[in-house]
C-alpha cells in the first residue's frame, strides 16, 4: 500500500504538469472505492494550478482557463476545482508520452497540452481498485476533518502525543482554565492501554505513520510494539516521535518504499526498502545484536520486532 512517504514523492513528480491544460479526460473504470463522478471531463480546459497532501490524499487544484479576444489562454481566478485522489492498495499516477496505449488497470487517463502545445498523458493504474478519485467538495469534509495532524509537521510533537496517551489536558497546564464539557470529560478518561504500534498507526492521533514507518520506529527507539501506550515515559515518547520524524524525513528522500509495483508519475521506484531494519524480515538476525527477529500479529498486522533489542517490559 502507497503510504505517507510514497503519496508525498508522487505529489512531487506531479510538478512537471503544473500550468498545463487539461484538454481531455477519459474515463475506463469508474468503479473504483467509490464511484468516480461522472463529470470529470469538466476539468477539460482547466489548468493544474498546485498539487497537495493531507495524510495519504493527493488534492489536485485545478483553475479554469478562458480565451480573451483570440489572444492566448489564461488562468482565471474564477470557479476552482478540486480533485481528491486517493492511491488505495495498490494505485498510482504515472506520466507517459502522449498517444501511450492504456493498459488493462489503467482507469482514467488525463491528457494535459503545456505552453509548447506538447501533449502528454497521466494515468491512474490501480490493478485491485481500492483507490478513489472525487471532487472535493463533495468528499472533502468526509474524508480529511477527523485527521490528526500531520507527523512533519509542527503540531506532532512529543508532548502532544504523550498527553494525548496520558489523557492530559495542555491547556489547563498552560495556565487557560476552561469549563468546557470536552475539558472536563477529557480529564475524566483513562489513559490510552494500546499497544503503541496500533496508537501511532491511528489517523485520528496522526496521519501517514503506516506498517513499515511504525515497525521501523519502533526498532530503532527500542520499543516492543505490544508495549501499552500508558506505560511509555515521557523521555521515551520523545525518541519515538524523533524516529518517525527523520524515518519518514528519510523515506521521503528515498522516493518512498518499492512496494510491488508502485511507481510514480516519472516511473521511478522508491529504494527505501533497502535500508529496513525488521519490517519483512521475520526469522531473519537482528543487524544489530544477531537476536532472531520474531513477529505479532497486532489489529491484523505484521509486527517485526528484535526482542533483545526491543522487549517487552
Amino acid at each position: 500500500m502507497p503510504e505517507l512517504p510514497e503519496v508525498e514523492t508522487t505529489k512531487a513528480s506531479l510538478a512537471p504538469l503544473l500550468g498545463q491544460q487539461v484538454v481531455d479526460v477519459k474515463v475506463f473504470q469508474p468503479k473504483l472505492r467509490w464511484m468516480m463522478p461522472d463529470n470529470l471531463d469538466e476539468l477539460v480546459n482547466y489548468t493544474l494550478e498546485s498539487v497537495e497532501r493531507r495524510a495519504k490524499y493527493l488534492i489536485l487544484n485545478f483553475l479554469p482557463v478562458v480565451a480573451q479576444n483570440n489572444a492566448p489562454m489564461s488562468v482565471s481566478k474564477v470557479e476552482p476545482r478540486q480533485l481528491l485522489i486517493h492511491l488505495g492498495m495498490s494505485g498510482s499516477l504515472q506520466q507517459h508520452s502522449y498517444g501511450t496505449d492504456k493498459r488493462k488497470h489503467d482507469h482514467l487517463v488525463v491528457v494535459f497540452n503545456d505552453t509548447a502545445n506538447k501533449k502528454s498523458q497521466l494515468h491512474y493504474y490501480d490493478p485491485r481498485r481500492f483507490g478513489s478519485i472525487l471532487w472535493h467538495e463533495d468528499y472533502g469534509n468526509k474524508l480529511l476533518d477527523h485527521l490528526g495532524p500531520e507527523p512533519l509537521s509542527k503540531d506532532f510533537t512529543a508532548d502532544y502525543l504523550y498527553s494525548l496517551i496520558q489523557r492530559i489536558d495542555l491547556s489547563s497546564q498552560d495556565g487557560n482554565e476552561s469549563s468546557s464539557d470536552d475539558t472536563k470529560t477529557n480529564k475524566r478518561l483513562k489513559p490510552i492501554t494500546r499497544a503503541i504500534k496500533s496508537v501511532i498507526m491511528e489517523q485520528e492521533v496522526v496521519v501517514g505513520v503506516g506498517n513499515i514507518y511504525a515497525t521501523e520506529s519502533l526498532y530503532l527507539s527500542g520499543i516492543h510494539p505490544a508495549t501499552p501506550a500508558n506505560q511509555l515515559s515521557r523521555d521515551q515518547i520523545v525518541i519515538l516521535v524523533n524516529h518517525i520524524k527523520e524515518i519518514l524525513k528519510k523515506a521521503i528522500k528515498l522516493g518512498g518504499s518499492t512496494l510491488r509495483d508502485f511507481t510514480v508519475a516519472s516511473g521511478q521506484t522508491g529504494y527505501f526498502q533497502q535500508t529496513l531494519n525488521v519490517y519483512g524480515r521475520q526469522g531473519e538476525s537482528c543487524l544489530h545484536c544477531s537476536t532472531t527477529l520474531e513477529n505479532i500479529k497486532l489489529t491484523g498486522r505484521a509486527s517485526v520486532y528484535c526482542p533483545n533489542c526491543q522487549p517487552l517490559k
